[in-house]
């Protein structure tokens, strides 16, 4: 598993196992933006919920992830000690060409939208396939990730971070969607080249860099980062 750690270089990682036996990867991604950091737990237990999946239990050396308690709280999950000899992994990745808009449409039945009811889905392309991604919302709202985040820290943590290409964004209740500030300074921080297409809710599309979605983003070579 692969973390992005450039500040704390925190090798945090755990593997979340789902109701349907899978067993899902995460890792800490950090963001110069240091509260946009995405704990392993939380990455792992998005990435569970975003497969139609439910935890169950977890499993995690130290370091230990910030806020561990909420989310064994939030799902009832049992921190185990140990794995099984061969974990069976959820593996994010989709190979093949694939009919995007049809797939887009398809993860909308992943989202978990409670609150807003606002479903968000994502497909981001890698050299070996997608990574698909959904909103995922929980009772405390800053500790959820949209579908973009789902996408990237499943795609970091399954080890295409140096392989990321295109992200499409689809929201079928949006006139014309775009994604939140917070995905755009992480999507600055891990893809600022790359392009982002948006399918809005009328049917039409646009095509945006990511540099141009958030000017004057917050950047320093103040801080430090380990070497």
């Amino acid at each position: 598993m692969n973390s992005y750690a450039p500040f704390s270089e925190i090798e945090e990682y755990c593997l979340v196992e789902g109701k349907s036996g899978l067993f899902y990867p995460g890792t800490r991604i950090e963001n110069i933006s240091f509260p946009l950091t995405i704990s392993a737990v939380r990455a792992a237990i998005c990435s569970c919920l975003a497969n139609d999946d439910r935890p169950v239990s977890i499993f995690q050396n130290e370091p230990v992830s910030e806020l561990l308690d909420f989310w064994k709280h939030e799902y009832n999950i049992k921190r185990i000690d140990k794995l099984p000899d061969s974990p069976d992994l959820f593996d994010p990745l989709i190979k093949g060409d694939i009919n995007l808009m049809a797939t887009l449409q398809d993860l909308t039945n992943n989202c978990v939208t409670p609150h807003s009811d606002f479903p968000v889905t994502a497909l981001l392309e890698t050299d070996n396939g997608y990574i698909a991604g959904v909103n995922i919302e929980v009772s405390a709202w800053s500790l959820g990730l949209c579908a973009e985040r789902t996408a990237i820290s499943r795609a970091i943590t399954a080890g295409y971070g140096d392989k990321l290409h295109r992200m499409h964004i689809y929201a079928p209740k949006g006139d014309f969607i775009s994604p939140c500030g917070s995905c755009r300074q992480v999507l600055s921080d891990i893809m600022p080249s790359q392009q982002v297409i948006l399918h809005h809710g009328n049917q039409t599309s646009s095509t945006h860099f990511v540099k141009d979605l958030l000017p004057y983003g917050f950047t320093s070579s103040s801080i430090k980062r380990k070497k």
